[in-house]
């Protein structure tokens, strides 16, 4: 199980890192690509994958350090933040401009729609690149790549 756990572990570090690099490129670009949030979700997958199976590694007794239990549990609750970062985005904006919901925003001319979609799109796109950049260096470094 120990090796699974590795493996997965190699497995989570790799996905993110991915995604990081997907997500900077495409934010750099101002583009959206489908390949960055299909890398992404499969990277907080394997995060949760990680979680469980050392849970399971610590429920049969293992000893791991305190120091691996924080840096391989941290990517959880970053995960979690920066989905909720993500999804107050588009409410965040539509107030900043003085927009109650969709129905202000099919009212605005064509080009603000889209410049107000794309803002919104980069916006999510960064800050989950972010997260998985975060992620990425915290199981790393959990297994003790450095």
């Amino acid at each position: 199980m120990r090796d699974i756990h590795v493996w997965v572990g190699g497995a989570t570090v790799g996905a993110n890192a991915i995604a990081c690099v997907i997500g900077a490129i495409a934010w750099a670009f101002w583009a959206n690509p489908k390949a960055f949030w299909w890398t992404l979700r499969a990277g907080q997958a394997l995060v949760i994958v990680s979680a469980v199976i050392g849970s399971v590694l610590l429920l049969e007794g293992r000893d791991l350090p305190r120091l691996h239990l924080v840096y391989a549990l941290t990517p959880v609750a970053v995960s979690f933040l920066a989905e909720q970062l993500r999804i107050v985005t588009t409410p965040t904006f539509l107030e900043q401009r003085g927009l109650e919901s969709g129905k202000d925003v099919a009212k605005l001319p064509q080009i603000e729609q889209q410049a107000l979609v794309s803002a919104i799109l980069r916006r999510e796109l960064a800050i989950m690149a972010t997260s998985a950049g975060v992620v990425a260096t915290l199981v790393a470094r959990a297994q003790l790549w450095f």
